[in-house]
């Protein structure tokens, strides 16, 4: 039996290795990732990973993927991961954020996905909250 933190560790070794069919095989046939952030970007199956990571692989030559911290409880891991690397014309590729795994038989089922592009706008906190809440004074 493979668990949660296996499984994921399996992810990223194929990640890391670029080996887009080991990335998928990490994933159930009928796989579900919900964007709570991006509702639009949710999808089923895992055919929508293999090509989301075609694209990635083929954008990000050396793209990396670290697995910053983990918690496990039961079949269901949290994880906290930063993506890096170098895109096609020269950029850094930044990313980080969480991902929440439903993992059985060994291979991930479910996911909820929280990544995002660091922002390297220098905003500090509350002109952040003022552009979220618009200039409100109080």
């Amino acid at each position: 039996m493979t668990t949660p933190l296996a499984a994921v560790e399996r992810l990223i070794a194929a990640t890391n290795q670029h080996d887009l069919d080991g990335v998928v095989a990490c994933f159930a046939a009928d796989y579900s990732l919900e964007s709570p952030i991006h509702p639009a970007r949710s999808f089923h199956g895992r055919e929508q990973v293999r090509r989301n990571w075609t694209q990635l692989f083929d954008a990000i030559r050396d793209i990396k993927v670290a697995l910053v911290r983990s918690a496990v409880d039961g079949d269901t891991i949290w994880t906290e991961q930063e993506m890096s690397g170098t895109r096609a014309d020269g950029t850094r590729h930044l990313m980080r954020g969480v991902f929440i795994f439903g993992v059985n038989d060994g291979v991930i089922r479910w996911g909820r996905m929280f990544l995002e592009p660091v922002d390297g706008a220098n905003v500090d906190a509350d002109a952040a909250i003022r552009a979220i809440v618009g200039n409100v004074r109080s």
